[in-house]
């Protein structure tokens, strides 16, 4: 939807300077970190959805269904960027079109990894076990 409704370089304004749409393809990590080594990027994503994977048939609550769901979708998301996306496979940039203000532009699956990161610190801190099949019963 992004790439159809926006233009590089061009913001649309949603709250002001605060929050805009604006299309950029990333070919790094946050702040388009490591740009030169995308390569790097995609085996992280695909160590990270294979670790949801294994995640997913272990967890035994909602709250940790939800967020190994919620990571899950958007590493597969980026991986899915990197393996099909120009310039070529392995190598494909992310789209990222959430501009907020001047710092910069990013994605929902973005928004996702760092929510679920945040919630994952949470639940392990106020969780007695790791909730995971593997818990001494």
């Amino acid at each position: 939807m992004a790439e159809n409704s926006l233009s590089t370089g061009e913001r649309v304004p949603v709250l002001g300077d605060l929050l805009g749409l604006q299309l950029a393809y990333n070919p790094g990590a946050a702040f388009s970190l490591g740009a030169t080594s995308t390569w790097i990027f995609t085996v992280i994503s695909a160590v990270a959805v294979a670790a949801a994977i294994w995640f997913s048939l272990r967890v035994r609550t909602v709250s940790w269904a939800l967020l190994v769901g919620c990571l899950g979708g958007a590493v597969t998301s980026h991986l899915g960027d990197r393996l099909l996306r120009p310039p070529s496979f392995g190598q494909g940039h992310v789209v990222d079109f959430l501009a907020y203000g001047n710092w910069f532009i990013g994605n929902v699956a973005d928004i996702f990894i760092v929510g679920g990161a945040a919630a994952a610190v949470l639940l392990t801190a106020t969780s007695p076990d790791r909730d995971t099949a593997d818990t001494p019963q």
